[in-house]
């Protein structure tokens, strides 16, 4: 499938997702959330990537929705719930996919586009980026997964004052929050995320499938119910060529080759 609003490439089993609408700062509108769940959906299903980076192009990550749009707007109430159900499947197939994902965020990631590089599992940030929720600013509810993902990041009361005073935050913020995992240089922006990605592309992808779903469910399940999670992970994973992989390398002094088998 081409898209209109987003580039896609895979190259040496890392997808990456551009936004690319950069003269609306990588506004998100309809076709963007169709195109996105589409991307997503190829991302998940394909064996030959192993990791993802999403990124905007031009200055900016996302500025959030395309308020332009709005004559493509609901109308009513349930054709918004209608709206959101799609989006926020697109969403799910971001939090929960298979595999791993970082966000490259230079310029602006507010709004949708800041809960966007939430649902990554990694985001780096430029030294100038910033970050901000600013729903409350519109009369609106954190969606697009940022009341999950948000308070994960930052814990509850850091999470309800972004949501609650919609201010906008810098780099060294967001990192000292725990939204950013890296902040970088803007010209080392593209170095660091292909390093990243790279390794996390060449991980074993059943193990790192695993990993993410395990953190993400361990906020809703009881002690107990983590502890049987494990043991079902690890009996799987106990049986895997990966394993049997991982423990050879070992032994041979070199980095394990990880096939997902």
């Amino acid at each position: 499938m081409s898209y209109e609003t987003l580039i896609f490439d895979v190259s040496a089993n890392v997808a990456t997702v551009v936004l690319n609408r950069p003269e609306k700062r990588n506004a998100i509108n309809r076709k963007m959330f169709e195109e996105l769940a589409d991307a997503f959906k190829r991302i998940a299903g394909d064996r030959d990537i192993r990791s993802f980076v999403l990124r905007g192009s031009g200055d900016h990550f996302c500025s959030g929705a395309d308020l332009s749009g709005i004559e493509d707007s609901p109308r009513t109430p349930a054709d918004m719930l209608a709206r959101m159900r799609d989006v926020h499947q697109l969403m799910r197939d971001i939090v929960y996919c298979p595999k791993p994902g970082l966000a490259a965020v230079r310029g602006y990631a507010a709004g949708g586009g800041a809960n966007l590089a939430l649902a990554c599992d990694l985001v780096v940030m430029t030294e100038d980026a910033k970050f901000a929720e600013l729903f409350v600013k519109r009369g609106l509810v954190v969606d697009m997964s940022g009341t999950f993902t948000l308070p994960r990041a930052v814990g509850l009361h850091r999470a309800k004052e972004l949501a609650l005073l919609g201010d906008t935050i810098d780099a060294k913020r967001a990192y000292e929050m725990g939204i950013a995992n890296r902040v970088v240089k803007a010209d080392e922006l593209d170095t660091v995320v292909k390093e990243l990605a790279d390794r996390l592309a060449s991980g074993p992808p059943i193990t790192m499938a695993f990993i993410k779903k395990a953190m993400n469910d361990s906020f809703s399940l009881s002690f107990d119910e983590v502890l049987d999670q494990e043991s079902f992970n690890q009996s799987v994973l106990f049986s895997t060529k990966d394993l049997q992989e991982a423990i050879m390398a070992f032994f041979e002094k070199r980095e394990p080759r990880f096939t997902g088998e």
